[in-house]
């Protein structure tokens, strides 16, 4: 509004050359250069470009040629574009802030903004609530995809269970089962101990018997059936060596030793492996130290030898 009264110093073609134009142009050339030029010297744009002598420069130009080239046009229009260059904001301040939301004064473009953000706030809320609640509406339609499948897994199960007992009764009463072996006697009992629960000893036995016995049982007896053939070994070598111990015969031992270490740290990795299966806690095992398995090996000796 200041320069809007305010009378250019600036001759036709010096306004020409400030906005790069040549005088053969149309109104539109001369908006589009005006918008890409205040936007590079703008006080308020931010960039390094700006320059508010040079912003001056360019607004009195683009008066100077628009008013030229609207006489030229048709001078009766003169008055109504200034009218119009009046009433309506500057375009290139819509890029300059404020995202290029709003119209009017900077205040109220600020008020405009402002809302805008708000609004947009509002929208990305809703937008997170939305995309939430649906996937838990596709977590909650997979548990049910995956319920229905357990309960066909179980009716298939069952029907099949009904009709394996189905076929064990129609056979039993065509008497297909009348001839076997053993037919209405108990089972024969595998043990005598009266500590033992015969009918715990008996499913055992069976399971052991059909392959069905624990892994922890089957490592838990090849350590022990282990350290006694090394304890046995061990011993069985020192004697076989005698007394005394020529440098030979230690080398010998020595050899031995390294040998019985070497297989002493095998087992114990088996027992690593015993223990990580073993169901009961007070029956995990701990490692074998080979030194001492060979001083009780030296004991034994000196014990035989006596």
């Amino acid at each position: 509004r200041m320069l809007s009264d305010y009378k250019s110093k600036n001759s036709i073609k010096d306004s020409y050359k400030i906005l790069a134009l040549n005088e053969d142009c149309c109104l539109e050339d001369v908006r589009n250069s005006y918008i890409k030029l205040a936007k590079r010297y703008h006080p308020d744009s931010g960039l390094e470009t700006a320059d508010a002598e040079m912003f001056i420069k360019v607004e009195e130009a683009y008066r100077v040629v628009h008013n030229h080239l609207a006489n030229k046009e048709d001078p009766d229009e003169d008055v109504e574009e200034e009218d119009q260059f009046k009433l309506k904001p500057l375009r290139h301040r819509h890029y300059l802030s404020f995202e290029g939301v709003g119209l009017g004064t900077p205040s109220q473009r600020e008020k405009q903004y402002m809302q805008f953000r708000v609004d947009r706030a509002a929208d990305q809320v809703l937008e997170y609530r939305r995309q939430r609640l649906e996937s838990q509406y596709s977590v909650t339609d997979l548990m049910k995809a995956r319920d229905v499948r357990q309960s066909k897994k179980v009716k298939i199960t069952q029907a099949v269970e009904r009709l394996v007992e189905d076929l064990i009764q129609e056979s039993m009463a065509k008497g297909d089962f009348d001839n076997l072996s053993g037919k209405g006697k108990p089972l024969q009992k595998f043990s005598d101990c009266p500590y033992i629960d015969p009918m715990t000893h008996n499913l055992n036995r069976i399971l052991i018997d059909n392959g069905y016995q624990p892994e922890w049982i089957l490592l838990q007896k090849e350590i022990r059936e282990t350290i006694e053939q090394l304890r046995e070994s061990i011993v069985a070598s020192r004697s076989k060596l005698g007394e005394p111990m020529t440098p030979y015969r230690q080398k010998q031992w020595n050899r031995i030793c390294e040998q019985f270490v070497e297989d002493i740290r095998k087992l114990n990795k088996i027992i690593d492996n015993f223990n990580l299966v073993v169901p009961l806690l007070n029956s995990q095992m701990v490692h074998f130290s080979a030194d001492r398995e060979l001083h009780r090996a030296q004991k034994a000796y000196e014990a035989s030898m006596e």
